[in-house]
């Protein structure tokens, strides 16, 4: 594994660093209808962002940038194509990619963040992880922690009902 992952058995989910070092930690889960790869997942629930997200990202973005953070841009929903580890799937880069673990990082001077998701006997989970690095971290995470746990939980109640409407 790259970058001092931490892999948890036997859910095989990885997390950015040691659980106890985490400034934020969210894990949730829902069951799949059929199996799937980590990364059709990812595709599938991509394809449609949330409407209000391409805002949220532009308002992060721009405060973000006045305390030299970059800019992230958000999801694109667009088709990701073939995908390796190194690459990237709109800003995170694909740290861990297999039929079952798919590990996304984004990393800065003021936290690093790790998406895992997770395809195991018909469940789907996603871990996210952030190790904070600083004050402006630590500020940073005031509102984006339960907003994400929000957003997650809207993005997998969505998912299900796709997965169920093309059943």
């Amino acid at each position: 594994m790259s970058r001092n992952l931490q892999k948890i058995t036997p859910l095989q989910v990885e997390l950015v660093a040691p659980r106890e070092q985490l400034g934020f930690f969210d894990q949730q889960s829902m069951t799949l209808p059929k199996e799937m790869t980590p990364l059709e997942v990812w595709t599938e629930m991509m394809a449609d962002p949330l409407p209000f997200m391409a805002t949220a990202f532009k308002i992060r973005d721009a405060i973000a940038a006045r305390f030299g953070v970059k800019r992230i841009g958000g999801f694109s929903g667009k088709e990701p194509g073939f995908i390796q580890v190194g690459d990237k799937l709109d800003f995170f880069l694909v740290e861990t990619l297999s039929d079952t673990v798919m590990s996304l990082s984004e990393r800065d001077k003021h936290l690093d963040v790790l998406t895992c998701v997770t395809c195991t006997e018909n469940t789907l989970m996603i871990t996210s992880s952030v190790k904070v690095h600083n004050w402006f971290g630590r500020l940073y995470m005031l509102p984006v922690a339960p907003a994400h746990r929000l957003i997650v939980r809207v993005m997998l109640g969505r998912f299900r009902r796709k997965l169920a409407d093309a059943a």
